[in-house]
């Protein structure tokens, strides 16, 4: 990707809770524009630091701002609403596609209000009440906390047991730890089959294509196992429409519009010989998908959202083939332990064995010209690999690896293995071909 920018510098304000979008402003920022970037979260002010410039108080820059980017829910999509309405160009949601992820029994009440099959779920403010249920209708569930709480992704469980002895015994334990911080929760009817998310930018007006079609990794170990985490790595490929976009964002194209509803847009779902069936919302740029769909995109970041807040068509060009994407990780994460990461983690010293592409900064600060561990998680890199094959795109995510020195740092080394496996019932069942 050209870093020089092909237009007039814009200046760029980026209005984040937790510092999720420096990789796209450093992307914006390499490209020529201006950036100021501001994170309300106190542990992250460092994340970043020595790539764009910093502010603490984000409103003081609207009026030099020629385009806004929020990066998240929980919010933000009423203040981007609210700078919209004054005119400013905005890249963020609204309060509707804030609620779409943050409130899980809305944003499935809605697919079914637009035609889209759900999995059957039920709502509960108290975990006693959940317990009772599962005793009384034995099954495998997906407890799945609501609102600020599905941001702890170690919280989501995934039952094995058909009596469901294994969710009550994870119900019991959040009674007891997590009943003030889960005011209100989920569990969903575990479906079996592919998990495969669909996402697409959209202009204010109409989806924009190819879209995207990705694969998460989210637990924490190789092969699947251990505990949930909010990503260790992403595959992904760009494509024509298909038939479970077409039968699922698709059908609220309409709805967006009506919202004015600028950025990107993914629905994560289980799809089966029976049908397609919708998990979760995300209504912002997913993380660290965002860093990895860079490496299939041609176009300039900066210009892209540029042309995407002023309702134009910006001609998507993206790459054929495949990318993949490997988050590098070092302790305490997935956990949240502050003791563990100050002595293990903090200010650790990114050292690159030799110059190293399809490199995205998460938690990184830049002192003195080094890279170095910053905020507080432990989410510290992705590094990517594209090229004309999944095999060949994995290869060479983990050959960059192998030229990147952190301390204890540690990463998933089989992100892409489960596309060889999906992509035959993905065929069989019709679900990957353009329409």
């Amino acid at each position: 990707m050209n870093n020089k920018s092909e237009v007039e510098p814009k200046n760029f304000l980026f209005v984040t809770i937790d510092a999720l979008s420096v990789d796209l402003a450093w992307q914006v920022s390499k490209e020529g524009h201006n950036v100021k970037y501001y994170t309300s979260c106190k542990d992250e002010k460092d994340v970043g630091t020595g790539f764009f410039t910093h502010v603490d108080d984000w409103e003081k820059e609207v009026d030099w701002a020629d385009i806004i980017v929020f990066d998240d829910v929980l919010g933000q999509g009423t203040k981007a609403q609210k700078l919209r309405k004054k005119g400013k160009l905005v890249v963020g949601g609204t309060p509707y596609s804030d609620r779409l992820e943050d409130d899980r029994a809305f944003g499935q009440e809605e697919l079914k209000k637009h035609g889209v099959s759900i999995i059957p779920h039920y709502d509960f403010t108290s975990f006693e009440d959940a317990i009772t249920f599962v005793q009384q209708n034995p099954g495998r569930y997906v407890i799945k906390p609501s609102g600020e709480a599905q941001n702890l992704k170690g919280l989501l469980f995934i039952g094995e047991e058909e009596d469901g002895k294994d969710v009550i015994q994870v119900l019991s334990d959040y009674n007891r730890a997590w009943a003030k911080k889960i005011p209100n929760f989920q569990l969903q009817k575990r479906v079996t089959g592919v998990e495969v998310a669909v996402g697409a930018l959209f202009n204010g007006k109409k989806f924009i294509y190819p879209i995207n079609v990705n694969f998460e990794h989210k637990k924490l170990f190789p092969g699947n196992l251990g505990p949930s985490t909010g990503e260790m790595g992403t595959s992904m490929f760009w494509s024509g429409p298909n038939k479970i976009f077409n039968q699922t964002l698709k059908k609220f194209e309409e709805k967006f519009a009506e919202e004015g509803y600028v950025g990107y847009l993914d629905i994560n779902c289980i799809v089966n010989g029976n049908g397609i069936y919708p998990l979760e919302w995300t209504t912002r740029f997913g993380y660290p998908t965002i860093s990895i769909q860079q490496e299939g995109i041609s176009n300039q970041m900066g210009q892209l959202l540029y042309d995407l807040v002023r309702g134009e068509d910006p001609k998507l060009k993206s790459k054929s083939g495949f990318q993949v994407g490997v988050r590098i990780v070092v302790p305490p994460f997935p956990f949240s332990d502050k003791e563990t990461f100050e002595v293990k983690s903090k200010d650790s010293v990114i050292h690159f064995k030799k110059p190293t592409e399809g490199v995205h900064i998460e938690d990184v600060k830049l002192i003195n010209g080094e890279w170095v561990v910053a905020g507080h998680a432990g989410v510290v890199l992705i590094v990517c690999g594209s090229a004309a094959t999944m095999r060949q795109a994995m290869a060479q995510a983990y050959t960059r690896i192998k030229n990147i020195m952190i301390p204890n740092m540690y990463y998933r080394d089989d992100i892409g293995e489960r596309w060889f496996e999906d992509v035959d019932r993905l065929h069989s069942w019709g679900y990957l071909r353009e329409i």
